[in-house]
């Protein structure tokens, strides 16, 4: 299997899921942080997923560093499986998992994860799951 294909798999296994704010299982919902955390799991990450964080915390650095933290590594080319992060407006910062052709993401407008054609907002950046790791 290809590195990624686990991601997007366990992505796309909760599209149609509902939207919840903290959330962190397919059948509870999900917000952007628990389909990342689903996908990353899929890959054998076995850290700690970040909780008690406001919908609006547009601090992109702090994000950057916690995912480093995490063991994630900020990659410059583009793959299936990773994680993505973007700017979703002002204050407003937002994961989405890379797919084949497209994103996964918790939709909170739409109130469910949805696979899209298209990455729907400017990217700061892309990481994913250290090798090995």
């Amino acid at each position: 299997m290809k590195p990624g294909a686990r991601a997007v798999a366990a992505a796309r296994s909760a599209v149609g899921a509902r939207f919840r704010l903290h959330g962190r299982d397919v059948h509870g919902g999900l917000d952007c942080v628990g389909l990342v955390a689903l996908a990353l799991q899929a890959e054998g990450f076995a850290g700690c997923v970040p909780s008690g964080y406001a919908l609006r915390s547009g601090d992109a650095r702090r994000v950057a560093a916690t995912l480093a933290a995490l063991g994630l590594e900020h990659v410059r080319e583009q793959r299936p499986g990773d994680l993505l992060l973007l700017d979703a407006g002002p204050g407003q910062l937002h994961f989405a998992i890379e797919a084949e052709a497209g994103v996964i993401h918790a939709d909170a407008m739409l109130r469910r994860v949805v696979e899209r054609p298209d990455v729907p907002w400017p990217l700061i950046g892309r990481w994913r799951l250290a090798e090995g790791g």
